[in-house]
């Protein structure tokens, strides 16, 4: 119903506004007690589909990516389309307004999007006070720096968030790899990334005591697609030297390779189809040069139940949705946790 009836009207209007209708519309339908009808129609229940990892237990392996529910408005309802976690953010210290609109474009004959977004969010304590509703589902929470904190300040920012949210996620995504934020890039450079890393590994460490020693959050590392075989390579020793928990591969790209769309040339991050492949070679990089050392959540140009298995047959362990979810709605996660019950 939704690739031939709903997304063809929604199409025809501006894509952020659109967001926000479907969000009041999912809402709308929840409150009137439809919740029920979508997990039966896309919910795929079954322990085969179970994934431990990071010592949290996913009830299957198909996740929404961050940038979707920036502000954790809408996870529990979400989850009802069948995602086996749901990650929110990217959350910042302090509420901002992000980039002057228009600033999300349809690719339509590259089924894919741009965004220039520019973390827009309400800040973070705002999305705690709407965490603390959760109703069961396992949160993943991205956090960046606020546009106005210098780099050389960019590490309290971090922190602020890791603090705030502490108690209310599951897992941590740190996001230093998004385009849209002038500078925001820089922090995967080695040395400044490894500083950053190790400074929230340990405020992990001193948060964790206030609950049950040991018991620390997971945190992951989310990158670009646009990095060198050198620097994937630094991200592996990083990895490595830190002990964080995994990597998130991968971020919207800056290339336009490729592409046919009229818009192709407006600034911003790219996703969707374009994305497939790259993010495919990331996540096989990542993992045969580590010696599958760590896990990876792979992302980026999801579109189909094939290139979910194409991921986690490269080493990801989970995978998530954005743009595939836009283009193909809810059915395409029930088609991949389907494919994966039938490969067993």
């Amino acid at each position: 119903m939704y690739t031939f009836f709903l997304k063809p009207i929604l199409f025809l209007f501006d894509p952020e506004k659109v967001h926000h209708v479907t969000f009041s519309l999912i809402r709308l339908l929840h409150k009137l007690g439809l919740g029920g009808i979508f997990r039966s129609i896309y919910q795929v229940e079954d322990p085969r589909l179970e994934r431990d990892l990071f010592g949290l237990k996913f009830k299957n392996p198909v996740g929404l990516a961050a940038g979707f529910d920036k502000d954790a408005r809408l996870f529990n309802e979400l989850s009802n389309f069948g995602f086996g976690f749901i990650e929110i953010g990217t959350l910042t210290p302090e509420p901002q307004a992000g980039n002057p609109k228009k600033r999300l474009f349809r690719l339509k004959a590259d089924e894919a999007i741009i965004n220039r977004m520019g973390f827009n969010n309400g800040g973070v304590a705002a999305a705690v006070a709407r965490l603390k509703k959760n109703k069961g589902v396992l949160i993943g929470g991205n956090i960046g720096k606020n546009k106005a904190t210098p780099n050389n300040e960019a590490v309290e920012d971090y922190k602020k968030c890791f603090r705030v949210l502490f108690d209310h996620v599951d897992y941590f995504v740190v996001n230093v790899s998004s385009p849209n934020t002038a500078g925001l890039r820089e922090l995967q450079d080695k040395e400044p990334l490894a500083q950053l890393l190790r400074t929230l590994k340990e405020e992990n460490e001193e948060l964790s005591l206030r609950a049950l020693p040991g018991d620390q959050k997971p945190i992951l590392l989310k990158i670009a697609p646009d990095l060198t075989d050198e620097q994937l390579l630094d991200i592996i020793a990083i990895v490595s030297e830190t002990k964080i928990d995994g990597v998130i591969a991968t971020n919207t790209t800056i290339s336009r390779e490729g592409l046919r769309s009229d818009n192709k040339e407006e600034m911003g991050g790219l996703s969707g189809k374009p994305l497939t492949r790259r993010s495919t070679e990331v996540i096989r990089f990542l993992s045969e040069e580590s010696n599958k050392a760590f896990p990876i959540i792979g992302v980026g140009g999801i579109h189909s139940a094939q290139d979910a298995i194409d991921k986690i047959e490269a080493g990801a362990s989970l995978v998530q949705l954005y743009t595939g979810f836009v283009y193909e709605g809810p059915a395409l996660v029930k088609a991949i946790n389907k494919k994966l019950l039938s490969l067993q």
